[in-house]
């Protein structure tokens, strides 16, 4: 007799904490505030003023999952670059501008979704707040304030000694307030740091003194390792409570990387929908086969899958079988085979050298199951239903 498949509950995943209610606001086609998804974001490495080698840096961020850009803006030429760039990326692009304040109205003026601006290094900034906020108001354009301890205000450097919590939130507080008077709210806020305590404190400072959304980020948080590792213990830290909106990964390595990492983070937290998911064990005494080429060989067939799958590559009988009846599809190893899970079903055994193919040939055919259920779904007029639809 063959056993009746019995499928397993759904579950709404967990959350680790609601959202901090913040004001809303639009960056071009994105949605940021509590009512929207929290957004990965990252910055060219090109010259802005290149517009093709800038567009096409743009674009492979964008088939990465980067829903907002950023770009310097340090030169004329740059500024001159903005309207072209603005116009022709598929996501929002962002001005990022330092030191001159003109760049700021010429990026306001090129269309850019949103404008970045340093009040600790933009000339005389607090006396221009009133123009800015006309123009920005003007074309609906909203304006980040970026504070960063690198480049914090004099005036709060000789009141605090140094870059501390309460000095970048008091920099990003004040600056708020002055385009407050002039009643332009549509702002978010960062302070970044490059040591995630200090950096967490900052955030939590702002975060129970105003309702403005929240950009994170740990600034030159180093190479790709040790800033993966810095800016996920700071985003864990403050989307556990809540706080952050949009965040940026800074890493020392090409900007899809920051934004790889960004997803995975949110995902981790399930902040975002959750798509290709290895899960392996670290192997141990136990393991009878070779984990960490099954885990490598297995992750490199199934790059680029889009599908929300939960893969399982355990390799010993401990915590082998659970783990893969919990997956979508998995694999328990040992005594030189493997048996595969499939929705916490056996549907084979495999010798070892087969688990890789195997693998992929299921999650191949299961992603295919997926895409056919998605595209009934989203079909009004699925095979075998008639039309009620009566022609003129």
């Amino acid at each position: 007799m063959v056993p009746v498949p019995v499928p397993m509950p759904v579950v709404p995943a967990a959350v680790l904490a609601k959202r901090r209610r913040t004001r809303q606001l639009t960056v071009g086609s994105v949605g940021v505030g509590s009512e929207f998804p929290v957004s990965v974001q990252s910055m060219t490495t090109t010259v802005t003023a290149d517009v093709n080698a800038t567009l096409q840096q743009i674009a492979e961020l964008t088939a990465a999952g980067c829903d907002i850009v950023r770009v310097a803006c340090p030169s004329q030429d740059d500024a001159d670059a903005l309207s072209a760039i603005a116009r022709k990326s598929q996501i929002p692009v962002i001005a990022d501008i330092h030191f001159q304040p003109k760049y700021v109205f010429a990026a306001i003026e090129a269309g850019c979704a949103a404008v970045r601006v340093n009040p600790g290094n933009i000339k005389r900034f607090d006396d221009k707040v009133r123009e800015i906020a006309r123009a920005a108001r003007d074309h609906g354009t909203p304006i980040r304030i970026g504070v960063n301890a690198g480049s914090l205000d004099p005036r709060l450097l000789a009141k605090y000694g140094k870059a501390t919590p309460e000095a970048l939130a008091e920099s990003a507080l004040w600056e708020a307030s002055l385009f407050a008077e002039h009643d332009f709210h549509d702002l978010k806020i960062s302070v970044k740091h490059n040591d995630p305590v200090v950096m967490i404190r900052a955030y939590e400072l702002l975060a129970e003194q105003c309702d403005y959304p929240l950009h994170l980020g740990v600034t030159e948080a180093g190479p790709a390792f040790q800033g993966t590792i810095k800016s996920a213990v700071a985003f864990g830290a403050l989307l556990r409570q809540g706080i952050g909106d949009t965040i940026r990964v800074s890493l020392s390595a090409p900007p899809v990387e920051e934004v790889k990492v960004g997803h995975q983070i949110l995902q981790s937290l399930n902040l975002r929908p959750r798509k290709l998911e290895i899960v392996s064990c670290p192997s141990c005494g136990r393991a009878q086969v070779d984990v960490y080429t099954l885990a490598e060989q297995v992750t490199a067939g199934l790059e680029g899958l889009e599908v929300p799958l939960r893969v399982a590559v355990m390799g010993c009988v401990v915590n082998g079988p659970g783990e893969a009846r919990e997956a979508d599809l998995g694999v328990a190893s040992g005594n030189g085979k493997g048996q595969i899970f499939v929705k916490g079903q056996v549907v084979k055994t495999v010798p070892e050298h087969q688990i890789v193919e195997t693998l992929i040939e299921e999650a191949m055919r299961i992603a295919e199951e997926m895409d056919q259920d998605t595209h009934r779904q989203d079909d009004p007029n699925p095979p075998g239903h008639e039309s009620t639809q009566v022609n003129p």
